[in-house]
């Protein structure tokens, strides 16, 4: 029975109650405050005060000034649970007013109509009015809170919630543990402290551990009881990662973290904030990159887009934030069927705002690409289609020029033959200085659109397009990247296959990528080629090891890590994009401009066309001799190409 109650008391409770409710309470605490006040007075000066007749002016006094200032100052409209020190500073005003008011009032009452024998200090009683109502107001609060707190705390703890360690004794910290305090899932149990000054303080009731090595982790987890430690900042994951982050996941301990967009702000009343288990990026050590939305809005609202490679995981993504930008229209375009299938379907369930158009065609086909300019006229075009995978292209080089440079070259045509505005090509950081075809064949294509935007302003080719390319490195968790592989591997139980110890990537989120895409679009007039700051290079080895950690395991105890070697085109260490010898400063702190030399346009389109007849030709040989002669930085790593490498 008790429990029976007890659950029909949370359920009430777990409900605002109504303003009107919340008004009429207030009315009843403020009349018996007044009423207080009299009987107060009355054990002194009972004559004066508690009298019948100054009763019967007093209370509908009371009532009349409480009515009239709660609803003015919109006292009933706080919600209680939610009550704060602003909060009682209303209250404190609200009080003073009617006091003051009603005290007022009796005044002139007594001036008008006197009472025989009664001429109380009305000043003095007004100011007890006011004191008398804050303290029933906020008491009254304060029991109802602490009831609430209490039933809550009580429930919750029937529902199994877990215990949390919450990292760090700051006021973000704090203000976590304050939005955490009714949640169902997760019961704060004590903070953890890195300085020694915070060893032994209670905040909000709640112990700070202070923690310095994994046996003091391991005595706060101990003592209270905890299975997730919560990092209020992502930048925080990513600073304790050899220490906090590494031990806890030892212990068996859950990390979690509040992203980014869920910082606690003034006002935020959010009971419980959205936290989420870490991931392979909170560790990378890269700070979330922020882009120009409303300059983007501005540039993109209404315009009819198209994106080739839609269906992948660049050109996808890039799809997606297209949406939040109120385009006319987005035209899809790839030749991968299931793809584009499960992408059409994706936006007719997430997008059902944004007219869509998908497409299956190849950039390889001229005819095709002239069907989608001619029938929806794009007005800017993305360019994600490639072929990108090293290994692969190694072994067949011609493919790779045919679509990398070859599909460049097509769309490019289309965009001066149908007037498009902005074309933005995808390329990557394997174009700079490439030590394989697949990074020789996307400079290739740089170079053709490189040579373009010369040749418009000069008038050695018709049309007004502007052309953009942006360069970037590895991508987490795109199709067929070093992600999925080991998440696949890990799931298997391994091993973990790695090329090399020493191998370093760079890396970024797929989002970062595109909105850094979708900032450079805005940011140039044209025939820029923009590198982005991809922060510093991450080890391969730690990635794999981050991975198995994150999925609960110990590298080379419960997942063997094997080490490969160098496949055919890799580079053990990435080139530097955006260093300050290579590039120059943008607008944009984490987006600069390359240095790239100057193309004579003729040249530069008869040597393109020549290595494309010999890709299309399958003459393999002489296609990468001519390849390497136009880049005289090509140099092949760990390829049978290495023997065209002019001594």
């Amino acid at each position: 029975m008790k429990i029976r109650i007890t659950n029909r008391l949370a359920g009430l409770f777990s409900h605002y109650l109504s303003s009107k409710i919340v008004l009429a309470m207030d009315l009843l605490l403020s009349v018996s405050a007044s009423f207080l006040v009299m009987v107060i007075g009355g054990l002194f000066h009972r004559e004066e005060v508690f009298n019948p007749l100054f009763l019967s002016r007093y209370l509908p006094v009371s009532l009349l000034w409480s009515i009239a200032i709660f609803l003015a100052l919109r006292t009933h409209k706080k919600v209680i649970r939610h009550t704060s020190a602003n909060d009682v500073t209303y209250f404190a005003l609200a009080s003073l007013l009617k006091g003051e008011f009603a005290a007022g009032t009796l005044a002139l009452l007594a001036l008008l109509s006197p009472l025989p024998g009664l001429s109380p200090n009305f000043w003095l009683l007004g100011i007890l009015d006011a004191v008398m109502t804050l303290v029933l107001l906020v008491a009254t609060r304060v029991f109802m809170i602490v009831g609430y707190q209490a039933l809550l705390e009580n429930q919750n703890d029937k529902r199994g919630r877990q215990n949390v360690l919450v990292y760090g004794i700051s006021e973000i910290s704090v203000a976590h543990v304050k939005r955490l305090r009714n949640s169902r899932h997760y019961k704060v149990v004590g903070f953890i402290s890195t300085s020694v000054s915070g060893a032994g303080l209670t905040l909000e009731g709640i112990p700070a551990f202070f923690v310095d090595s994994s046996e003091s982790l391991m005595r706060a987890q101990e003592q209270s009881g905890a299975s997730i430690i919560l990092f209020p900042e992502r930048s925080l994951v990513n600073m304790e990662q050899n220490r906090i982050v590494r031990v806890a996941f030892d212990l068996g301990l859950k990390i979690m973290v509040v992203p980014d967009s869920e910082q606690v702000r003034e006002g935020d009343r959010t009971d419980e904030p959205q936290i989420r288990e870490i991931k392979i990026s909170d560790v990378l050590g890269r700070k979330e990159i922020r882009i120009s939305m409303e300059k983007i809005r501005t540039f993109l609202e209404g315009k009819t887009v198209l994106v080739t490679g839609a269906a992948g995981s660049i050109g996808s993504e890039l799809c997606r934030q297209l949406a939040k930008f109120k385009v006319g229209k987005l035209i899809f375009f790839d030749n991968a069927e299931t793809p584009m299938h499960n992408l059409k379907l994706e936006f007719s369930d997430e997008h059902p705002e944004v007219k869509c158009v998908s497409v299956i065609g190849d950039v390889r086909s001229p005819g095709r690409l002239d069907y989608v300019f001619r029938k929806w006229q794009p007005e800017i075009v993305f360019h994600a289609a490639a072929y990108k995978h090293v290994p692969l292209m190694e072994e067949n080089p011609c493919e790779s020029v045919v679509v990398n440079l070859g599909g460049t070259r097509n769309v490019a045509d289309k965009c001066l033959e149908y007037g498009v505005d902005k074309m933005v090509m995808i390329s990557t950081d394997k174009a700079v200085n490439p030590s394989n075809v697949m990074g020789a064949s996307k400079r290739l294509a740089e170079m053709y659109v490189q040579a373009l935007g010369p040749a418009v302003e000069s008038g050695a080719r018709q049309g007004r397009t502007r052309f953009v390319t942006t360069r970037f490195g590895n991508v987490l968790g795109s199709n067929g990247s070093v992600i999925p592989r080991f998440a696949a591997q890990i799931n298997k139980g391994g091993p973990v296959t790695v090329t090399h110890r020493d191998v370093n990537r760079y890396f970024m989120t797929i989002p970062e990528a595109c909105r850094l895409v979708l900032e450079a679009v805005t940011m140039s007039e044209g025939n820029n080629i923009y590198a982005f700051d991809m922060g510093d290079p991450v080890k391969i080895d730690d990635l794999a090891r981050h991975m198995i950690r994150l999925a609960g395991l110990k590298p080379d105890v419960d997942i063997k890590i094997v080490y490969t070697g160098l496949r055919p085109g890799e580079k053990l260490y990435e080139e530097v994009l955006s260093g300050e010898e290579n590039t120059a400063p943008s607008s944009h702190k984490r987006i600069r401009v390359a240095n790239v030399r100057k193309l004579e346009y003729d040249g530069t389109v008869r040597g393109l066309e020549e290595i494309m007849g010999m890709a299309q030709n399958s003459d393999m040989e002489n296609m990468v001799r001519s390849m390497k002669k136009m880049i005289p930085e090509f140099l092949s790593c760990n390829s049978k190409f290495s023997a065209y490498d002019e001594k």
